[in-house]
């Protein structure tokens, strides 16, 4: 049996733990790429993203996993998606389960947020149904889950400019449950800000609910979609999502 020949990926272990002064090499990087993906941040320093092989194979986007990324990575990725949501007058964060949790706080408390409103998984024993909005993952693929809005911050809500925080919008499915979610209390998201927008997926399910929605996802770095050749993994054309 001869040997396969292609694209592949890597341990994720040590991918999300430092910030480089530069590029990798001292060049702007050129595909293919073997096993990470290298993104310029705001203060032009530079992250490297771990790639996986999507289930179907033969694609794969980069990924980043905010609760297992150092302090110092997540903090630096905080301040850029504060600054994004500075810029939107929010009055008050909502964060999204799960790895938008790790972000959330962060970025409420430098708005001088006093607290953030949590969305949630898990529905406890005061919850109310109609408070819920079925939801799926591209991380989570194989069942439905739902998002829970804890009553008692209801009011917290009513009548303010809502900034929902997240770690990617990848399929679009997240910020579109957020939205009916808060579309029933009559609340309009002002914005939503995420640290990756992962390729341009998302893009036609959220604006054919709203342009505006869409329009106003904002993002510290953006991510294409790559397709797999014998030497690595190459972006797919059209799909590196424009940022912020």
């Amino acid at each position: 049996m001869s040997e396969r020949i292609g694209a592949s990926t890597a341990p994720t272990t040590p991918y999300w733990q430092s910030l480089l002064d530069g590029w990798p090499g001292g060049v702007s990087p050129a595909p293919p790429f073997q096993f990470g993906y290298p993104v310029r941040l705001p203060d032009g320093r530079v992250l490297v993203l771990p790639l996986r092989r999507l289930p179907e194979g033969g694609r794969a986007v980069a990924s980043l996993i905010a609760n297992q990324g150092s302090f110092a990575v997540v903090a630096a990725l905080a301040d850029h998606m504060a600054n994004l949501a500075q810029a939107t007058d929010a009055e008050v964060v909502i964060g999204m389960p799960t790895l938008g949790l790790t972000f959330a706080p962060l970025v409420a408390e430098r708005l001088g947020h006093a607290r953030y409103v949590p969305l949630g998984y898990s529905r406890k024993f005061w919850y109310d149904d109609a408070l819920s909005e079925p939801i799926f993952s591209i991380t989570s693929p194989s069942g439905e889950k739902r998002l829970y809005l804890d009553p008692n911050a209801v009011p917290l809500l009513e009548g303010r400019r809502v900034c929902m925080v997240d770690d990617a919008v990848s399929t679009g499915s997240s910020v579109l449950a957020g939205h009916r979610l808060l579309a029933r209390l009559g609340i309009e998201l002002t914005a939503v800000v995420v640290a990756m927008k992962q390729t341009t997926r998302w893009q036609k399910p959220v604006g054919d609910v709203s342009p505006a929605l869409r329009d106003s996802v904002r993002a510290v770095f953006g991510c294409p979609l790559f397709e797999e050749q014998s030497d690595g993994w190459v972006p797919v054309a059209d799909t590196l999502p424009a940022v912020p």
